[in-house]
C-alpha cells in the first residue's frame, strides 16, 4: 500500500459468529430503537475489491438483506456518500493520507446499484470518517426516537469504527454487522471488531439482527 489512495484488496474470509469478540458492552438490539447506516458503499470504495468473491459479495448481499428487513420493520435507513471532486480546502487533513479521492465520475461517485437507497431512506453527505461529522445523523436518529445504530458497510477499521465510537460518546449504542462489514484485509476487519467490542459496541451478525427485526 502507497502512502496515498486505497491498497488492492485481496479477497478474504467473513469473520463467522464464533469469531466475535465479546463485548464489554451489554446492549441487545431492539427494533423500535434502531436505525441502519449504509457507510460509504460507494463504486470508488468499492473498486479494490474483488465483486464476486469473499468479502464484498456476501456483504452486500447482507446488507441488502438488512436493508430490505429494516424498511419492512419500519427501522429508519440511512446512508452516507461522499461528493467527488472535493476542494482541497473542504477534504482537509484526508487529503494527506488518501490524496484527492473520487471524482464525481459515474465509476466513483454512486452508491452500489445493488444496494441503492429507496423512497424514505436518507443519505447524508460524508465529510470525515465519522457519519457524524459535519452532518444531521444524530439529529435525524433523535427525532425518530432512534438510540441505536446498526453499522454496516466500508471500511471497518476506518470510518465504520470511528461512527461507532462517535456514536457511543453521543449515548447511541452502535451494533457492528460482523458479517456486513468490509476492510483492507481480514487482520484489519478483526482488528476494527476487537476495538469496538472493548471499548464502545458490539460486534453481532447479519442473522441476530435479522432476527431482531
Amino acid at each position: 500500500m502507497s502512502a496515498k489512495g486505497l491498497p488492492t484488496i485481496a479477497p478474504y474470509a467473513l469473520p463467522g459468529a464464533n469469531d466475535l469478540p465479546a463485548p464489554r458492552a451489554p446492549w441487545k438490539l431492539e427494533r423500535d430503537r434502531a436505525a441502519l447506516l449504509v457507510h460509504d458503499m460507494q463504486n470508488y470504495f468499492l473498486r479494490p475489491f474483488a465483486p464476486d468473491a469473499s468479502p464484498l459479495a456476501p456483504v452486500v448481499a447482507n446488507i441488502a438483506a438488512l436493508a430490505q428487513a429494516a424498511r419492512k420493520a419500519g427501522v429508519p435507513v440511512f446512508y452516507t456518500a461522499q461528493e467527488g471532486d472535493q476542494d482541497r480546502r473542504d477534504r482537509g487533513l484526508q487529503a494527506d493520507l488518501w490524496g484527492p479521492g473520487m471524482s464525481g465520475a459515474a465509476e466513483h461517485q454512486p452508491i452500489l446499484a445493488a444496494l441503492a437507497p429507496q423512497p424514505g431512506d436518507k443519505v447524508l453527505v460524508k465529510h470525515r470518517y465519522s457519519a457524524f461529522q459535519r452532518s444531521n445523523l444524530e439529529t435525524l436518529l433523535r427525532a425518530r426516537g432512534r438510540d441505536q445504530l446498526i453499522i454496516t458497510g466500508v471500511y471497518a477499521h476506518i470510518g465504520c469504527t470511528l461512527t461507532a465510537a462517535d456514536a457511543f460518546m453521543r449515548d447511541i449504542e452502535p451494533f457492528m454487522v460482523a458479517d456486513a462489514l468490509a476492510d483492507f484485509s481480514r487482520v484489519k476487519h478483526d482488528l476494527a471488531l476487537s476495538y469496538v467490542a472493548d471499548t464502545c459496541g458490539v460486534p453481532v451478525m447479519t442473522a441476530r439482527i435479522l432476527e431482531a427485526l
